[in-house]
């Protein structure tokens, strides 16, 4: 498991019976996470500034128990991102992708040759705020224009809002044909894919039915020379080999390079704990 470990401003403070305990800057937030199974007696010793509740009809609501900003920072590193309440227990930041941003840095500055970056299912844009702090070109899609407002947010708070990024606001898998259609290359792939969404007009995605043929048609999207392709994934019961699997079919018939896979995660302070966030695949050129 790869562990976001280098936050100074995000930390697990506890974690008990199906809920954690999270500092995010200066505010400290309750929220639901049905990982956790496990319990803790002290749990509710903590005092928290919000904490979430469930509503037996589905959804919930935040119970404020102080006053917090509607809109607050936090940094990691270098980069800087918005955070806000959502009505469904989201703050607009998953910060175990720190893992991730991590490599794509890495990988994007190591290649010391210019890089585009193509985003799908970007959300708030940390991976696109990570991609053009290390020098890439990103076009950036969401079918949510209101989140693409938000990544727009991001990258001014970032000082990265005078890149060269491309918004999107459309189905990820119509953009993709479209670029296709075009001929626009990419040497970077990225895709965060929901379980079960809507695209901006009413399109259907269900990750088991889409997820294979949407990476088919991203391998021809791809430049002569790709970079890398990275998959997340927080659909319960995935495996991240089913990830290695697809890549293998696809972009490993036409580009071969390495392709690795495992599971994200955060560890709670002061503790062996570690919370599990999800999977990833990825495949990397070898060069």
């Amino acid at each position: 498991m790869k562990i976001a470990d280098n936050w100074q401003d995000y930390q697990i403070i506890d974690m008990s019976n199906g809920e954690k305990i999270e500092k995010w800057g200066d505010y400290i937030l309750r929220r639901p996470d049905p990982q956790i199974i496990w319990e803790d007696n002290n749990f509710d010793n903590i005092k928290v500034d919000a904490l979430y509740n469930r509503s037996n009809k589905g959804g919930g609501y935040w119970e404020y128990k102080n006053k917090i900003k509607d809109r607050w920072h936090i940094k990691y590193k270098d980069l800087t991102f918005n955070i806000k309440l959502m009505d469904f227990k989201h703050t607009g930041l998953f910060p175990e992708q720190a893992v991730n941003w991590d490599y794509m840095i890495d990988k994007i500055k190591s290649s010391n040759r210019p890089i585009k970056v193509l985003n799908l299912f970007a959300y708030t844009g940390g991976a696109t705020v990570a991609c053009t702090y290390a020098g890439a070109t990103v076009t950036h899609v969401d079918s949510s224009k209101g989140i693409v407002e938000w990544a727009k947010e991001n990258m001014k708070s970032s000082n990265l809002g005078d890149k060269p990024i491309r918004y999107i606001v459309d189905d990820v898998i119509k953009f993709v044909e479209r670029e296709i259609r075009r001929g626009n290359k990419y040497d970077a792939v990225i895709m965060d894919p929901p379980s079960y969404g809507r695209g901006a007009n009413g399109e259907v995605w269900k990750l088991e039915d889409h997820l294979f043929n949407l990476v088919a048609l991203c391998s021809k999207v791809l430049s002569d020379n790709p970079l890398f392709f990275l998959i997340n994934s927080y659909t319960t019961g995935l495996s991240p080999i089913v990830l290695e699997n697809i890549f293998r079919i696809t972009i490993n018939n036409i580009y071969k390079g390495k392709i690795t896979s495992g599971e994200i995660g955060l560890a709670m302070h002061n503790s062996d704990l570690v919370l599990p966030c999800g999977i990833y695949g990825r495949w990397e050129n070898e060069d």
